[in-house]
């Protein structure tokens, strides 16, 4: 199957600095490539532009999930390939993963095998939306082969288009975090196998995706603590208890004490994303994404 089968779906959001190592390695695929920008304030459009892709300019920051939808609305090809700005493909990635599309017929989705920067395989032993006998404490064993997982990883899947639509996508509620498990939830629960691919590779830079600082911590926690709960609830599952939010303040508290910045402001938004959940907010009323 050839590479004009897929489209590469990248979203950014401030990437400019890992997004040409991510587009000259699908354009080395051969794969055309979308890129969804949540409204960046670096030169990641124009980046985009001039390394082939389609650029999607949204006005506002969508979020990951809502980005992607926004691009696989927009793609043409059978199959879709969803791509954080920091992943890099290696040479075979994506025609490994199309042959295994081809040999497992009832895979929803595949992911390559992904590679962090310390040597270390990425594998997702736990979540809270995996069945008891799925979780695992600790790292789980690194298939030697192609494996089916309980879950793959967003920061890069194969997905048939029309099942991912038909799917309903990721969940538009969220803006970020839970929503590649939700996804995956519900490609188990509709039949679909989860697939990891050990012949294809990819590299992951994990978290370089944006440039941190204290405010983007606080901003990514609270969207943490908001979509645990959001989950738990969409899932019938016990939510946080409000003692982890005590801790949480407590630890912001001890850390300001100690002018450490970042962690300070990352345990402070986990408490104002809990806060906010508790009050009803929603996360796309938090970012004046609802009318």
């Amino acid at each position: 199957m050839p590479a004009a089968a897929i489209t590469a779906i990248v979203v950014s959001y401030d990437s400019a600095e890992v997004l040409p190592a991510c587009l000259d390695a699908l354009a080395g695929e051969g794969i055309g490539t979308i890129v969804v920008d949540n409204a960046s304030h670096d030169d990641s459009r124009a980046i985009a532009a001039r390394h082939g892709a389609r650029v999607i300019a949204n006005a506002r920051n969508e979020g990951y999930g809502r980005g992607n939808n926004i691009g696989i609305a927009a793609a043409d090809s059978p199959y879709v390939l969803i791509v954080n700005p920091d992943l890099e493909l290696r040479a075979g990635a994506a025609a490994g993963l199309l042959a295994a599309a081809e040999r497992y017929a009832d895979a929803g989705m595949l992911a390559p095998r992904i590679v962090e920067p310390s040597g270390r395989v990425f594998l997702q032993p736990r979540s809270l939306l995996s069945p008891p006998h799925l979780n695992r404490s600790g790292t789980m064993e690194v298939p030697e082969g192609d494996a089916c997982l309980p879950f793959l990883s967003g920061a890069c899947l194969l997905i048939q288009r029309e099942l991912f639509q038909a799917l309903g996508g990721f969940d538009p509620a969220i803006f970020l975090f839970y929503e590649d498990d939700d996804l995956c939830r519900r490609m188990r629960d509709a039949g679909h196998a989860l697939v990891h691919v050990h012949d294809a590779e990819a590299r992951h830079g994990r978290g370089q995706s944006s440039t941190p600082s204290p405010q983007r911590r606080f901003k990514a926690r609270w969207h943490l603590a908001w979509s645990e709960r959001y989950i738990a609830r969409k899932y019938g599952l016990a939510e946080p208890s409000p003692v982890r939010t005590l801790q949480n303040l407590g630890k912001a508290l001890g850390y300001g004490i100690l002018l450490n910045r970042e962690k300070m402001f990352a345990h402070a938004g986990s408490v104002a994303g809990a806060r906010a959940w508790a009050r009803g907010e929603t996360a796309l009323a938090h970012e004046g994404l609802e009318p």
